[in-house]
C-alpha cells in the first residue's frame, strides 16, 4: 500500500474480522516458508513501521526471542498464529495486531471466548436502509469498504432520506474500513466546515509514501507530535440544508471497531450525534496489510486517530457512549426517545436486530 487510492481497503480495518486486501506479489504455498521466516518478516515490519517506534522494537525483540527459543519452528497455521499473537500481546496489546493464517489452514469456525462459532457468509456492507418509522431513517453499516457501489449506496441513502427528522446509524456490527462512505455522509449533517478527528502517521512511513491518508480530499495538514505527520479529517457541508437540524443517533457495541470508532468519535467530538449502546472495541490504530510469505499476512498499524481537542485516542478503551445501554437494547432506547410507544419500539428493534455478534472480540492467543 503505497498510495492512498490503493491502500484504502485496509485503512483503519480491524484485525481478525474482515480481512484486508493485501497488495503485493502472490503468496507462496504455505509449506514453502518456514515459521521462523514468517516471524522474522513480521518482526522487521513492526520494527520499521509500527506507529510507536519503541513499541515496534519491543515487538520485534519478543518475536526474535521466540525464534531463538524455537517456539515457532514446529508450528503452522492457527497454532503458529496463536503463538505469535500471544507473544505480541504480551508486549503491548493492540486491537489490530493479529496474524492472518493461510486460508487452507484456518479453522472452520472462529474462536471467541473459548467457544467455536458457526462459520458465516461474508458480511453485507449495508443492511436495512430505509424508513424505520415516519420521519425516522435507519441504516446499518457492517463495514466501510473501498467500493464505489457502497459509497453510492451511502450517498443515495442520505439523499433519499433528506427529509428525515432523525437518522439512526447502526454500527453495532461494523468492524472497520476506510473514509469513502463517511465522506458522503458527513456533508449532509454539518452546517459549516467542521474538524472531525486528527490522524497521525509515523513520519518515516509517511516520508516514503506509505501513509494511507495522504492525498485524500477530506484530509488537511496539521501540527502534530514529533516523529508523526498529522492530518485532520474535515466535513465540508453540501448545499442541501434539509438534514442540518435532524437528530442523529449512533448505535454502538463492543464489536464496533476501527473505522466504526472513527465515525463514532467524529459524531461524539462534534456533538452532532448521540452514541447509544456500549463502549466500542478499542481498536484505534490505522495502517496497511502486508504479506509475510507462505500465505501468512499481517496488518501493520502505522498511525493513530484521536480527538483533536484532548489528544486522546480510543485504543484499548473504546469510544464511550453518551447513553450506556446493552447493545441489544440500543434501538429500543432511541426509538422511545423519539416518541414511539415501547411496544412498537421493541417490535421494530427485534425486526432490525443484527445477525452478527455485538460483543468485544477476545484476542487470539490471549491467556
Amino acid at each position: 500500500m503505497i498510495r492512498a487510492s490503493h491502500i484504502l481497503p485496509a485503512l483503519l480495518l480491524t484485525a481478525g474480522t474482515i480481512a484486508a486486501p493485501i497488495m503485493g506479489s502472490p503468496a507462496l504455498a504455505a509449506d514453502e516458508v518456514s515459521a521462523d521466516k514468517v516471524a522474522e518478516t513480521y518482526a522487521a515490519l513492526l520494527e520499521s513501521d509500527y506507529v510507536y517506534p519503541e513499541t515496534g522494537k519491543r515487538y520485534a525483540a519478543a518475536l526474535r526471542a521466540g525464534i531463538a527459543a524455537g517456539r515457532y519452528a514446529s508450528l503452522t497455521g492457527e497454532a503458529l498464529g496463536q503463538a505469535i499473537d500471544r507473544d505480541v500481546n504480551a508486549v503491548s496489546p493492540d486491537g489490530h495486531l493479529r496474524l492472518r493464517v493461510p486460508e487452507a489452514t484456518a479453522p472452520a469456525g472462529a474462536v471467541t471466548g473459548g467457544a467455536v462459532s458457526t462459520p458465516r457468509p461474508p458480511k453485507v456492507p449495508v443492511e436495512q436502509a430505509g424508513w424505520i418509522a415516519p420521519g425516522i431513517a435507519f441504516v446499518r453499516f457492517n463495514v466501510f469498504p473501498m467500493d464505489a457501489d457502497v459509497t453510492a449506496q451511502a450517498a443515495k441513502f442520505m439523499a433519499d432520506h433528506a427529509d428525515a427528522k432523525a437518522i439512526i446509524f447502526d454500527i453495532r456490527t461494523h468492524n472497520g474500513g476506510g473514509l469513502d462512505q463517511m465522506d458522503v455522509i458527513f456533508p449532509w449533517l454539518f452546517d459549516q466546515e467542521t474538524r472531525l478527528v486528527t490522524m497521525a502517521t509515523r513520519a518515516s512511513v509517511d516520508a516514503r509514501g506509505g501513509s494511507p491518508i495522504a492525498g485524500l480530499p477530506s484530509m488537511r495538514p496539521a501540527e502534530g507530535d514529533a516523529g508523526m505527520v498529522a492530518r485532520e479529517h474535515w466535513a465540508t457541508p453540501n448545499t442541501d440544508v434539509r438534514l442540518r437540524d435532524a437528530k442523529v443517533y449512533v448505535l454502538t457495541s463492543g464489536a464496533s471497531a476501527s473505522a466504526a470508532e472513527h465515525f463514532a468519535l467524529a459524531m461524539k467530538h462534534t456533538r452532532r450525534g448521540t452514541l447509544v449502546g456500549a463502549p466500542t472495541a478499542g481498536a484505534n490504530h490505522f495502517g496497511r496489510g502486508e504479506e509475510l510469505g507462505g500465505g501468512y499476512r499481517a496488518f501493520i498499524p502505522v498511525g493513530r486517530t484521536y480527538d483533536p481537542v484532548t489528544g486522546r485516542d480510543w485504543e484499548g478503551d473504546g469510544v464511550q457512549p453518551d447513553i450506556a445501554v446493552a447493545p441489544a437494547e440500543a434501538l429500543v432506547r432511541v426509538l422511545t426517545e423519539l416518541g414511539l410507544a415501547p411496544d412498537e419500539a421493541k417490535r421494530l428493534s427485534d425486526a432490525h436486530m443484527p445477525s452478527w455478534p455485538m460483543e468485544r472480540r477476545r484476542p487470539r492467543g490471549a491467556r
